[in-house]
């Protein structure tokens, strides 16, 4: 991580940025079309929260679900204060969703999907960060997760549940 830092700071660039120009490369394609990509994976990740908050979600086996709506009608009156409090909604209702048999996006696992949604989307709603720069944050994260993949584990079977939640942290 210390040498994409280095490299992003040369470059004059954030890490996102370079990312997005690296695997665009790799991937044979423009920054632009990898960016859109990257968008409808946050559009996913924006759906999942959605439907996870409703109260009717529930898991098939009926264990699970709720929880992400009720800790959204506490939002305003937690201890934590408004934004992290939004921030546990958001991931509660994406593993809720997850649960419930939904579209999430494996971030890095399905075991974690709820923790970078949890973290960036209320950065757009509270704070006003552009898609773009959600966008890039996601590539940022995904560089940082592959590092991660090829220095330890992002896997649950390897590393348990510490090396998915750890990762996408």
């Amino acid at each position: 991580i210390e040498e994409l830092v280095t490299l992003a700071d040369q470059q004059q660039k954030s890490l996102g940025q370079l990312v997005l120009e690296e695997q665009a490369a790799q991937l044979d394609m423009t920054p632009e079309a990898l960016l859109q990509i990257i968008d409808q994976r946050l559009a996913v990740m924006e759906k999942a929260a959605e439907s996870g908050m409703q109260p009717t979600t529930r898991s098939t086996s009926g264990l699970t679900g709720g929880d992400g709506w009720r800790m959204h009608t506490y939002e305003e009156k937690a201890l934590s204060g408004a934004f992290c409090a939004k921030a546990v909604a958001i991931a509660l209702s994406v593993a809720e969703h997850n649960a419930a048999m939904g579209r999430i996006v494996a971030s890095p696992t399905a075991g974690s999907c709820g923790i970078l949604p949890g973290a960036l989307l209320p950065m757009m709603s509270e704070y006003g960060a552009t898609r773009e720069e959600v966008c890039l944050a996601l590539l940022c994260a995904g560089g940082i997760g592959l590092v991660i993949a090829q220095q330890a584990t992002i896997a649950g079977a390897e590393g348990g549940c510490q090396a998915e939640c750890g990762a996408a942290a």
